[in-house]
């Protein structure tokens, strides 16, 4: 009888775990992308609080 090959098995295993981590990883940024998309009104107010932490950080003379 065949001795079991535990280092191939092993090999695949994290090969397996590897792919549905990167799948998840996809879906994640799809799904933010897709929610950046739907809500343009959140890039606005992020510029705007930019702004405005600019402004608290500056200098005063």
């Amino acid at each position: 009888m065949a001795k079991p090959n535990y280092s191939f098995a092993k090999r695949q295993r994290d090969l397996a775990k590897e792919q549905k981590k990167e799948e998840k990883l996809q879906r994640k940024k799809a799904a933010a992308e897709e929610a950046g998309a739907a809500g343009p009104d959140t890039e606005d107010q992020a510029a705007v609080d930019d702004a405005d932490a600019a402004d608290d950080q500056a200098p005063q003379a």
